[in-house]
């Protein structure tokens, strides 16, 4: 076997403060496709793994679910946490393969087809009107994030699982924990439990949320997967609650990532804000260019089923490859001038929801409130600046800004 490619940039990945610093995060990742778009990474409390840096080599990975699976390590979490995520059975959509996964995925696929988004539609754009009218009573500054993207979102998915509105800010807590887990503002204190306790915590929640559902069912996605049945038989309750925390938790901060994400771009290109409000028929490619740019997911794991090999670098049976999802959507082989926010980019090979058997479930739903918040705030906006300095969250999977300070002003 040819030496391994080692390249100290690639680090970053197992660098959860990396993240946080959008520049030179980039930096490194343009290095790496260059220099090192395969690259093996060992770093201190981390399992190794090779680094996949390249839009091409992501898609094939991507493309050979029977090759690359996403048992048993999906996302990039310490080893210890491995071994803890093990210990809890947890099994959601991300961490199973055919043919386990296309029968569970089957569960709620229903809910989120084109004909079912035509349905939810009316309630998104309310959704988005109430939460732009919150702006307005803001008195003209806020923090953007945390008094608007993060809520937006959070009430369209709990809105569609049935959870009571009373219920939404203990949602927001758990998803935020889960995600931030590598955050000193979001992670649990460290006499409060491990990073475990929030998940255990949700499972708690929808455990209860499945009695209730089997025992009252209601026309809502909660009482779909309760009282779902493979084979004849109910889904057991570590499946059923997995499937809640994966839809309850992906379903929001990805998409709170991108509004937040998508809403600084403009800020920070006021020649494509303009443009857009110029012309409102470019917001479907506006949100695939937010979406792109934001890249909430930052990364998911897949292991070799056997030997292999990803751009002539051999890939050994057992070992695991990082996909780098900024990295894709940045990759000068794809996009013409990557780092121009474009709200008109047409095409964008965007790999934001990954590929294949794993695209993302949620996508057109993602895509709706993306586009229906944003139909509903730029026609409103006279004006909107800074108020701060933005600060995105520190991670290795989902994040974006945590805080974006703005002065507006609204109509």
């Amino acid at each position: 076997m040819s030496a391994r490619t080692i390249d100290d940039a690639a680090q970053v990945f197992a660098t959860p403060s990396a993240y946080a610093d959008e520049t030179t995060f980039h930096a490194a990742l343009t290095h790496l496709r260059a220099n090192a778009p395969v690259s093996w990474v060992e770093v201190p409390s981390y399992q190794p793994f090779w680094a996949i840096t390249r839009h091409a080599d992501i898609m094939a990975v991507e493309r050979a679910n029977d090759v690359f699976t996403n048992s048993p390590r999906p996302v990039l979490v310490t080893a210890e946490d491995d071994e803890r995520q093990a210990a809890t059975g947890v099994r959601t959509l991300i961490h199973m393969d055919d043919p386990q996964h296309r029968v569970m995925r089957a569960v709620g696929a229903d809910w989120f087809r084109p004909k079912a988004m035509r349905a939810l539609k009316v309630r998104v754009d309310e959704l988005a009107r109430i939460h732009v009218d919150k702006m307005l009573d803001a008195g003209g500054e806020c923090d953007f994030v945390q008094q608007v993207a993060v809520n937006y979102p959070l009430y369209v998915i709990m809105s569609l699982l049935g959870v009571p509105e009373s219920d939404f800010p203990l949602m927001l807590k758990l998803t935020q924990e889960l995600f931030g887990n590598d955050d000193d503002e979001f992670k649990r204190a460290a006499d409060d439990g491990d990073t475990m306790t929030a998940l255990l915590e949700m499972f708690q929640y929808f455990s209860e949320l499945t009695a209730s559902r089997r025992a009252n069912p209601t026309d809502d996605l909660a009482s779909a997967i309760a009282n779902a049945r493979i084979d004849g038989a109910p889904l057991n309750d570590i499946e059923t609650v997995s499937y809640y925390a994966i839809v309850a938790a992906a379903g929001h901060d990805t998409t709170s990532a991108t509004i937040a994400g998508g809403m600084l771009a403009l800020l920070q290109n006021p020649d494509q804000l303009q443009r857009l409000g110029d012309d409102p028929g470019l917001m479907a490619t506006a949100t695939e260019e937010m979406i792109r740019w934001v890249t909430p997911v930052k990364a998911f794991m897949r292991t070799a089923a056997t030997d292999t090999v990803v751009r002539d670098t051999p890939v050994a049976a057992g070992e695991s490859v990082l996909l780098s999802y900024p990295s894709g959507n940045r990759d000068e082989e794809v996009f013409t001038d990557p780092f121009r926010f474009d709200v008109g980019r047409d095409p964008n090979k965007h790999v934001a929801f990954g590929y294949g058997v794993h695209f993302c479930l949620g996508a057109a739903l993602a895509r709706m409130e993306i586009n229906s918040f944003f139909s509903e705030l730029i026609p409103r906006l006279e004006s909107i600046e800074l108020a701060g300095v933005p600060q995105h969250t520190a991670t290795t999977f989902v994040g974006g800004l945590k805080h974006l300070p703005v002065r507006f002003s609204l109509k």
